[in-house]
């Protein structure tokens, strides 16, 4: 038959319930099932408890008096899934008492994480349990079934799944999507769809704070005349950490850091806690602060000082009163320390200051994304050789082996837009978010209202679709306000616009090398729009693994490919360059395809194409990194020959860097060094390169004294991973 069990207390999408109110009926024949669901478990503040040991699931019967642990938390902290009443031997009857400490179960070998969101799920099958934690196996245990016997049978239509008990304060749990379904189903498939929320502090944004070496927070408050303003936002975010957008409203409240209880407003007072807008400050909980993609700017003053308070500390509780009282849609601050403006405070480890640029200033000096001081920082990848800009198909087509200085003449005119490097550093994962250059903001998504009011002025009526303020800003602007400037624009206007728009950039930059970036956008936009909507069938996470085969048709279609297909590596690369795993959310889709949709596009000219497809000499042997290039030119006595060289596209250059799609060089100097040069594919793009009958590029590298010899990559999953 199918699913076994019937959920009889329904939950509406986006709800959430108590734990102890959980319920669940077992109907049907065999008694097999699967179950999961996503589970909160807080802290009790107040008396210090935690729910080990606790069972989250009884076993009740009809005819038993006692209750029997389906699912439990064990005091060593691990979760624990027992056998199934009635069908499976090794589970206790009115017959068979067994001690339930000395049952057979599946249990997790790790600790069960509090004060977060997990999704656990069950599996029960006639002859095992099985036992899930955020969509992979944690545990299973081999049993016996009893399903031969007809009275076992009808005891298995008698039993029920209840939770914790009444009087057991210890459970304070939350429960949220609850799905029972049959064996064939995958629990993993449920794990990524509609995850539930949580508030948290976003401490890096965080401004005019004074962190001391105990973490304790440091604030000026007090009177009017001496108070500063402090900044903190707070984000929402699914179970997966990624930001939710949701019409909501959040609300800050100043309390005792010891008890976590309202700072009350003293008589004939000002309130506690303080908010400014435009220069006004109002109670803060008089103006709540709504999020805007996921996200809830506060500037924050507080009136009470802590040496008026019996030295107490401080906390700021930020919630969503509208959404109910839920300890996972609230959260608290550091302890905050509040200060007056003439105190001999203790020197601080590094305080918090937001900078135009998005950088946080530590101890004085820049870290890009960081918030750690920068002694700890111990990570630094050394930089790496300059890439040089170089065009094919002219007189001297490479001048990149030119000397050093008039590499620098030649790029003078070509020059990176602000906040990007001329290095070719391999970045992945988390690492790759932290670059300015990279563009996170989604396909659709809207800029702030000073990017949406600039964009109106963008669009003229007198004939021109965009106005050369859209122009001198694009040349102007660094790589994330370019894309955020094309997503705006792409989609709402032609092809022929976009090449019109592309020119007069070109024209007043004095670069070709944008021009064909910006051309690409719309079809780049929209197709990584439909994509997406395809794949993900409007859930905001999916499987790596259901993605891998539609990302294979569509570079297909892409790259005018047909005869060579991506492989396990190339995905591989692609998983790191997305900074994802096993689940795959809109950002990191976006991240994978900024990256290789150039990439495809440049490989759909018949010049390169053939290249690619070419098998003997392969000319261009996958998808690799600048490490993987670098250590298949090292030979068993050290360096291969001088002029050996291999062929790969820069992980570091997404859509719409310039460089997005191009092809690198990485060879042996006659110096024995390793060298890596940046080819320049402009001119092969523009039609003069075709009408001059320019050589193939494998002639004109070969051509190049510096180039003699392919050098070859071996390939392995590992060496890939």
């Amino acid at each position: 038959m199918g699913s076994m069990v019937e959920e009889i207390e329904q939950q509406e999408e986006e709800e959430y319930s108590l734990l102890k109110d959980l319920k669940l009926e077992i109907k049907g024949e065999d008694g097999t099932f699967s179950l999961c669901f996503w589970l909160y478990l807080p802290i009790n503040i107040n008396n210090s408890t935690t729910p080990f040991p606790s069972t989250l699931l009884h076993q009740v019967h009809l005819d038993i008096a006692s209750a029997f642990p389906f699912l439990s938390l064990h005091e060593n902290k691990k979760i624990m899934l027992s056998p199934l009443l009635f069908l499976h031997q090794e589970a206790p009857t009115p017959t068979n008492s067994i001690p339930w400490t000395e049952v057979p179960c599946a249990a997790s070998k790790m600790d069960f994480p509090l004060m977060k969101w997990v999704h656990v799920g069950c599996e029960v099958a006639v002859d095992f349990v099985r036992l899930y934690i955020d969509g992979e196996v944690v545990g299973e245990k081999p049993l016996t079934s009893l399903l031969d016997k007809e009275s076992h049978l009808e005891g298995l239509r008698k039993v029920s799944l209840i939770s914790t008990d009444d009087n057991d304060d210890r459970i304070q749990g939350y429960v949220y999507s609850v799905e029972v379904f049959p064996l064939t189903s995958s629990i993993k498939d449920f794990y990524v769809k509609n995850p539930p929320l949580q508030l948290s502090v976003d401490t890096p944004s965080a401004s005019e704070i004074e962190v001391g070496t105990d973490g304790v927070w440091s604030i000026v408050g007090g009177k009017a005349s001496c108070r500063r303003n402090f900044s903190l936002d707070v984000n929402l975010l699914d179970a997966f950490g990624q930001p939710v957008n949701k019409n909501m409203e959040v609300v800050a409240s100043l309390l005792y850091a010891d008890n976590e209880a309202l700072v009350e407003k003293p008589d004939d007072a000002e309130a506690p806690l303080l908010t400014s807008y435009d220069g006004i400050e109002f109670a803060s909980w008089d103006r709540p602060s709504k999020l805007i993609n996921g996200r809830a700017s506060f500037k924050l003053k507080i009136s009470q000082l802590s040496s008026k308070c019996d030295n107490k500390l401080f906390r700021i509780r930020f919630d969503i009163p509208k959404k109910g009282k839920y300890p996972f849609l609230e959260v608290l601050s550091h302890p905050i320390r509040c200060i007056s403006r003439n105190r001999n405070a203790k020197t601080p480890s590094f305080t918090w200051r937001k900078i135009p640029s998005g950088l946080h200033v530590l101890n004085g000096s820049l870290s890009e994304g960081s918030t750690e001081p920068l002694h700890n920082i111990v990570h630094e990848a050394k930089p790496s050789s300059p890439l040089k800009r170089v065009k094919l198909g002219q007189e001297k087509p490479f001048v990149m082996f030119k000397d050093d200085n008039a590499l620098e003449r030649a790029n003078g005119r070509c020059s990176s837009p602000p906040g990007t490097t001329n290095e070719d550093d391999t970045v992945y994962g988390t690492s790759l978010e932290g670059r300015s250059e990279n563009h996170e903001e989604p396909f659709n998504s809207s800029s702030d209202s000073e990017s949406s009011e600039a964009t109106d002025s963008f669009l003229k009526s007198n004939g021109t679709p965009l106005s050369d303020l859209a122009v001198f800003k694009y040349c102007l602007s660094g790589l994330t306000e370019r894309s955020l400037l094309l997503k705006e624009i792409a989609i709402s206007v032609s092809e022929q616009e976009l090449v019109d728009f592309a020119q007069q950039v070109s024209l007043y930059s004095g670069c070709l090398h944008h021009r064909h970036q910006i051309i690409v956008s719309k079809r780049l936009i929209e197709d990584g729009i439909k994509i997406w909507n395809m794949i993900s069938q409007d859930n905001d996470h999916l499987l790596w693994e259901n993605l891998v085969s539609e990302i294979k048709e569509h570079f297909m279609k892409i790259s005018h490919c047909s005869t060579r297909y991506l492989v396990q590596q190339d995905f591989e690369l692609l998983r790191r360059i997305a900074g994802c795993q096993d689940i795959v959310t809109r950002e990191n889709f976006e991240k994978m395809w900024c990256w290789l949709y150039p990439v495809g596009f440049t490989l759909s000219q018949d010049w390169i194409n053939s290249m690619w497809d070419s098998v003997a000499p392969k000319w261009i042997e996958g998808f690799i990194t600048k490490e993987e290039a670098e250590s298949s030119l090292q030979g068993p006595g050290g360096l291969q020959d001088p002029g050996t060289f291999v062929l790969r596209f820069p992980t570091s250059r997404s859509w719409p860097h310039p460089d997005a799609g191009n092809l690198v060089v990485t060879y042996v100097g006659s110096n024995y060094a390793i060298h890596h040069r940046l080819l320049s594919l402009d001119f092969m793009y523009s039609s003069g390169a075709k009408e001059t009958g320019s050589k193939p590029l494998q002639d004109l590298l070969l051509e190049e004294p510096e180039l003699s010899q392919l050098g070859r990559i071996i390939r392995s999953f590992e060496h890939a991973r």
